[in-house]
């Protein structure tokens, strides 16, 4: 133990311990060095504003300020965006980036995704207007005829056409619901006097 201590008091042990200092400084500052001319440090590229763009003006700007990109689906539909135009950016306009960095998109579709019609025949008016908001449609108006069940729904119709349960209609869409007024209808009035 005694030899140890005196080893660590010799000009031998101090001069090596110096050495390995001065190595792992040049090494530290080589790598320093390195990783600064490789990584572009303090270069940045301002990620522009996209919104709006069409995929195709996207793509060109995208090269122009030396970025790339990367298309993500979108589940939704804005109709305050053009169809197959920019919805988001990640990151955002006005953030700074290294060059090359990949800028993640999401794209407007070309429409609202469709869904299918809900069985609401011999269904209240209320519980008919419950089950299409449910699924994403509108009730337009409700037309009233001569049937026996008063709100009860008995036809539906988009856009002037007879639908029926598990039609596929574009989201949003309007449907007219023909309900009963709670008067027999004349024809069965005519039946039954006839029997």
């Amino acid at each position: 133990m005694k030899n140890f201590f005196k080893f660590l008091k010799s000009k031998t042990f101090l001069i090596q311990l110096g050495l390995a200092a001065v190595a792992v400084l040049v090494l530290v500052f080589v790598t320093l060095q390195w990783l600064k001319s490789t990584t572009n440090h303090g270069e940045f590229v301002e990620v522009p504003d996209f919104s709006k763009m069409s995929v195709s003006e996207m793509r060109s700007a995208v090269e122009e300020a030396g970025l790339r990109y990367q298309v993500l689906d979108s589940s939704e539909y804005n109709p305050d965006y053009p169809r197959f135009s920019i919805l988001e950016q990640n990151p955002p306009a006005g953030n700074k980036v290294k060059s090359n960095r990949k800028i993640y998109f999401t794209v407007n579709p070309s429409g609202y995704k469709k869904v299918s019609v809900p069985d609401i025949i011999q269904v209240t008016r209320r519980n008919a207007e419950s089950m299409l908001r449910a699924v994403g449609l509108d009730v337009e108006r409700v037309t009233y005829k001569d049937e026996l069940g008063k709100d009860m729904v008995y036809n539906m119709k988009h856009k002037g056409k007879y639908i029926k349960p598990g039609d596929r209609l574009p989201k949003t869409s309007k449907i007219e619901l023909i309900c009963g007024n709670g008067t027999i209808p004349g024809s069965a009035r005519v039946q039954a006097d006839s029997n």
